[in-house]
């Protein structure tokens, strides 16, 4: 009799089970632990350290205290679902039904799950890119699915049009898409996007999103799958207010599709958390609808902190890889003469007092190759703590 259930079977099926069988910490927990262990500066896991918009944490605030403390509506709250089909047509022209094509999440992971869930039977393909967030492979094996990567390699992090082709099969049920992308930061062009849809069209697929980042990009504005051409009728776009308004522990999510999409999805949903966060969506829903200016000013602020902390990097010795957008930087460790990045940020706390995590943990094992010397590096801290990991990578160019 198998006793592991589907969970562990997913868990060992994303290289996420130890030699025993248990559970292995993921590499952000294990990364975590060994900040903790040593007083490291912890540039390895992606959260913010310090809160969003003043007028978001309030009106949290002022929900509790108004009793919005029991469960809100199983979609979400009405505001927040008008919110999030605002939001949609004011910064990208898509008309969304708040009603039929919204759905409120605990967080952009269980939109993935119930999403994952609702279409993927077993023996279907779902296509990602890879490297791709860790949560990615667990979800597709727990759904019964097979995963099926398209490499985007250094420097640029672009697919290759030909393997991207060959990616889809008559079994594709699913394409993932994350951009802007962690953990390259790498905002995919239009070009690549398109292709993504008419492959996707022309084997039936569903096309997922993940933008969790779309308003932290840096150079090139974020462009939503759903608004090109051929993608509205088969995309699920998915997004969260996290990363956006530091507000990671809050895990309020949204989803927006089409009608009968959504509801094949809130029949997994329903039985996931079935609803959650209740004084924290009119929060979201007026972070949804701040002005311009502010949205602008973080992802100005999240710039100029990757520029410092990248400094920092280049003047340690690491070749910087240079994101279009999100929390993260890439940094290549060979021409510190650190081949193995996993071995180097084993070693960082003791060499330079920081840690941070080997882009292989986002990969699989056997395509490791093209990623063992990077290092993802998270710049979403306050500066005074970058100015101090500055300070300290100093150590690594003065032992060379």
């Amino acid at each position: 009799m198998d006793r592991t259930g589907p969970w562990l079977r997913a868990a060992e099926g994303a290289m996420l089970l130890g030699p025993d069988g248990v559970p292995a910490p993921t590499v952000f927990a294990e990364m975590s632990a060994l900040a903790a262990a040593t007083g490291a500066i912890n540039l390895g896991q992606g959260f913010p350290d310090e809160d969003g918009p003043r007028a978001v944490l309030d009106a949290a605030v002022d929900a509790i205290r108004r009793g919005m403390n029991q469960y809100p509506p199983g979609r979400g709250t009405p505001d927040l679902r008008q919110a999030v089909a605002e939001h949609q047509e004011r910064w990208y022209g898509l008309e969304v039904d708040p009603d039929r094509q919204v759905l409120v999440t605990a967080g952009a992971t269980e939109a993935l799950a119930a999403t994952l869930l609702a279409f993927v039977e077993p023996g279907d393909e779902v296509v990602t890119f890879e490297p791709f967030y860790d949560a990615y492979g667990a979800l597709i094996r727990l759904a019964g699915g097979t995963h099926v990567t398209v490499p985007l390699t250094a420097p640029d992090f672009l697919p290759d049009e030909t393997a991207l082709r060959a990616a889809f099969s008559d079994r594709t049920r699913a394409v993932l898409v994350n951009t802007p992308h962690n953990p390259t930061g790498r905002v995919l062009p239009r070009e690549v996007l398109q292709t993504v849809v008419d492959l996707a069209t022309r084997h039936d697929a569903v096309v997922i999103t993940d933008e969790v980042y779309e308003h932290l990009t840096f150079r090139v504005p974020h462009l939503p799958i759903a608004t090109l051409p051929g993608a509205a009728e088969r995309t699920v776009s998915i997004s969260s207010a996290g990363k956006t308004f530091n507000t990671t522990g809050w895990k309020i999510g949204w989803l927006t599709a089409p009608a009968d999409l959504v509801e094949a999805i809130v029949s997994v949903k329903q039985y996931l958390t079935f609803v959650n966060g209740a004084p924290f969506q009119p929060a979201v829903a007026t972070g949804l609808r701040l002005p311009d200016a502010v949205f602008a000013g973080i992802a100005a602020e999240l710039a100029a902190k990757h520029q410092l902390l990248a400094g920092g990097l280049r003047a340690a010795g690491f070749e910087v890889l240079e994101p279009d957008g999100g929390y993260f930087v890439l940094a290549d460790a060979a021409p510190l003469g650190f081949t193995d990045a996993r071995e180097l940020c084993l070693r960082l706390p003791e060499l330079a007092g920081v840690v941070g995590v080997p882009v292989s943990a986002f990969v699989r094992p056997d395509h490791a190759a093209g990623y063992r010397s990077l290092v993802r590096f998270a710049f979403c801290k306050r500066r005074s703590v970058l100015d101090e990991a500055v300070a300290r990578l100093g150590a690594l160019a003065a032992a060379r």
